[in-house]
């Protein structure tokens, strides 16, 4: 039997991988049920509590992972509009975001921005307000189907290691996931390198591998 490998694993297929890592059960489906909260909110929730420790697990080293910043979800000089309000709202899928570093944007070394209230805030000038579009290094978050297999089976095998010392705490099967987490992380790497085309002088943005030692720029002053 041939698997094909044009899809992507799915979250009940990494959950069932986490569960049968710590020896317990597959499941068939991840059912959810809608609750209120002490606000009066509703929401979403699993209602298995093993399987709920397991995927909230997984969705928050995913989370942590893609943090990282990859060459899958991480874009450069990615242009952001300031609304009628003169405000760029931060997205919510959004784990990273600055002005762009890139040498075609040297104005932008005159602020320093952060996320505030939701927005890009600008903490050298106290404003929250861009009168034009501003170009940013972004680093997204994907959902699950959208990362690659290898960061995908690396982010299970790190959440694997987690859901044991929460569930279980056996020291022996500790350690086996941690080494399974290692290598799996070792071929995520791999693939890093591979997908970035990084050489020993850095990644290759817009095709400049190396940029050579301009004596002038010891002596600027920004």
């Amino acid at each position: 039997m041939l698997y094909s490998t044009t899809g992507s694993k799915t979250e009940l297929q990494a959950v069932n991988q986490i569960l049968a890592s710590v020896g317990q059960a597959p499941v068939t489906a991840i059912d959810t049920e809608t609750i209120t909260d002490q606000d009066g909110n509703s929401v979403t929730v699993v209602s298995n509590p093993e399987v709920a420790i397991v995927y909230d697990t997984l969705w928050e080293v995913s989370r942590e992972v893609q943090a990282e910043g990859w060459t899958f979800n991480k874009e450069y000089n990615y242009p952001f509009t300031p609304g009628n309000d003169g405000k760029i709202v931060w997205p919510n899928n959004v784990l990273q975001l600055d002005l762009s570093d890139d040498p075609c944007y040297w104005s932008y070394r005159q602020y320093d921005t952060v996320k505030r209230n939701g927005v890009l805030y600008d903490r050298r000038h106290h404003s929250d307000q861009w009168n034009d579009t501003v170009y940013c290094d972004v680093v997204w978050l994907f959902e699950w189907e959208d990362i690659p297999s290898p960061i995908q089976d690396y982010i299970t095998a790190r959440a694997a290691v987690i859901v044991s010392s929460r569930l279980v705490s056996d020291a022996l099967q500790y350690q086996a996931l941690q080494q399974k987490e290692a290598y799996t992380r070792a071929f995520a790497l791999e693939y890093e390198c591979n997908q970035g085309d990084y050489s020993m002088f850095g990644y290759p943005r817009d095709g400049t591998y190396y940029q050579s030692y301009q004596p002038y720029n010891t002596l600027n002053r920004y």
